[in-house]
């Protein structure tokens, strides 16, 4: 006998079937992908005067909460429109949340690139800054000889411009294939090489001890190494030291990024004194450390303290740490102190949290200054070009000035703006100068600045957020990848002359060029390479 069924109870036997309805399944994922894809949109193009940073920024919020919308639709789908049997809706819950939980325990961020995406690695990897203390020499250190190659004695080279005019390096085949010397790990931190006499001497965090250590320049080979019991370890941007040290007169100045400056003998690494700046001054470590290098000449050793009551310059006696001066009364940034002369008047500039200041390297009191806008960070170094002019740039989205310092009434000093452009925003790159142009990373991609009218005559080549070094008449840009290119000066095009892999990894330390053997590292690994030359 065939039954019948009548439509409201075969209704009835549809309602109550177990299968999830799909189209509600799309539908509500459609809807959790298309918001926050317009809403991205929209945001980003109200950014459009702002910097990359802003806009990577801005993506990873968007693309975070569009994933944990897109999870909250596909959890109450589950639960409430999928028409499953409950062990079932309870099975995908249970799922989804097994999937968050495996990828918090088995991955992690180690950090963010220059443009704030997060790297992502293995929980069980090793940790920057985790190698032990290297053993200490087993006998008396040998350094090479003083002779084997030129000086780079501080943070930037002997000017502290990033500049080594004499170097005559190749820009043909030849330069392409550097010899390596060596290459090997090294404790974490930011800080790069200084060099005199044969030794290259740099900061660098092993577990809780915070180490300044000096090693042969052709070999690699550890001479000695001096430690503080202090480890910094600020959330995302890195363990360790910054600043690079200091060398003069046989000492090694060194400050750490918790403020301890130490002078230590160059050829042993003993400790002949030490200042707890940050006390000393009475200010505050940084959010992201103590990162400007010190400035040694004549007797004096000069740091950017940060004092707010008339320490934000010290000047401390290079044989006894006696503080000698101070002046200015701005936070520290994590731009380095400078000795340059400007209408014929010398003074220490230095790029502060609210100023570009020029101070008296007699007793430290402020010459002039020149307002900053913005509340982002100062990193990159003023460039001094030729009429008494300063260029200053800063990133995310603010650009570069260049300042016309000028002789003023009662034997003062004044300072005008000339010119501003957002073509050549230096986040913590440092820009060089040669022949009437500007060269340096304008948030990751290589660019060229005629110094006449701020124009941009080129950008091209994308590097990161590197560092670079004029050798001659070639550019040395070590690219945040830790590849090295070799890159015409040239303002009338880009033009990559070689390039080799450097050291491996996020490198965000500057370079040292010693004559021609290239010091690199990143807070892994070192390496030294001798370039090519000219012939």
């Amino acid at each position: 006998m065939r039954t019948m069924v009548s439509p409201r109870t075969s209704g009835l036997a549809r309602a109550s079937d177990p299968r999830p309805v799909r189209w509600r399944l799309w539908l509500v994922t459609a809807a959790a992908l298309l918001a926050p894809t317009v809403g991205g949109i929209v945001w980003a193009v109200s950014a459009e005067a702002e910097s990359r940073q802003v806009h990577v920024m801005r993506t990873l919020a968007v693309g975070s909460l569009g994933l944990l919308a897109q999870l909250g639709w596909l959890c109450g789908w589950a639960l409430f429109l999928s028409r499953l049997r409950w062990a079932a809706r309870a099975a995908l819950i249970g799922l989804a949340a097994a999937a968050i939980l495996a990828a918090a325990v088995t991955v992690r961020i180690r950090g963010v690139s220059g443009d704030v995406l997060p790297l992502v690695t293995w929980r069980w990897t090793d940790r920057a800054g985790d190698l032990a203390r290297p053993a200490a020499p087993a006998g008396p250190s040998a350094a090479a000889s003083p002779d084997a190659a030129p000086d780079y004695p501080q943070f930037l080279g002997v000017r502290r411009d990033a500049t080594v005019p004499g170097a005559r390096l190749a820009r043909d085949a030849r330069a392409g294939s550097p010899r390596r010397l060596w290459r090997q790990p090294i404790g974490a931190g930011w800080s790069g090489f200084a060099v005199a006499g044969g030794i290259a001497v740099t900061q660098e965090q092993r577990r809780d001890e915070e180490l300044v250590t000096g090693y042969d320049l052709e070999t690699g080979r550890l001479l000695w190494s001096h430690a503080d019991r202090v480890r910094f370890e600020p959330v995302l941007v890195g363990i360790g030291p910054r600043a690079t040290p200091a060398i003069r007169a046989g000492r090694v100045f060194a400050i750490g990024a918790t403020g301890i400056l130490n002078a230590l003998d160059l050829a042993s690494g003993e400790r002949l004194w030490s200042v707890d700046v940050v006390a000393d001054a009475r200010s505050e470590v940084p959010e992201y450390g103590v990162s400007a290098s010190p400035l040694a000449f004549d007797d004096l050793v000069v740091v950017a303290a940060g004092g707010r009551d008339g320490a934000s310059l010290v000047a401390y006696d290079a044989a006894s740490g006696r503080r000698r001066w101070s002046g200015g009364s701005d936070p520290a940034a994590y731009s380095s102190p400078m000795l340059v002369e400007l209408a014929g008047v010398p003074q220490i500039l230095l790029f502060n949290a609210n100023h570009l200041s020029a101070h008296d390297p007699g007793d430290g009191h402020v010459l002039w200054q020149f307002p900053w806008p913005g509340e982002t960070q100062r990193v990159s170094q003023p460039v001094v070009v030729p009429g008494d002019r300063v260029f200053v740039s800063s990133g995310y989205g603010i650009g570069g000035k260049l300042l016309q310092v000028r002789a003023g009434g009662e034997g003062g000093l004044a300072v005008e703006l000339l010119w501003e452009s957002r073509g050549l925003k230096a986040k913590f790159t440092n820009v060089v100068h040669r022949d009437g142009f500007l060269y340096g990373l304008d948030d990751g991609i290589l660019a060229c600045l005629d110094v006449e009218s701020g124009q941009r005559r080129w950008k091209a080549g994308r590097y990161g957020h590197g560092q670079l070094i004029l050798a001659g008449d070639v550019l040395v840009v070590l690219g945040e990848s830790g590849d090295v290119a070799l890159v015409a000066a040239d303002p009338r095009a880009h033009v990559e002359v070689a390039r080799f892999a450097g050291v491996a990894g996020t490198t965000w330390g500057h370079p040292a060029l010693a004559g021609r053997l290239l010091l690199v590292r990143n807070d892994r690994e070192a390496a030294c390479y001798e370039l090519a030359g000219a012939g």
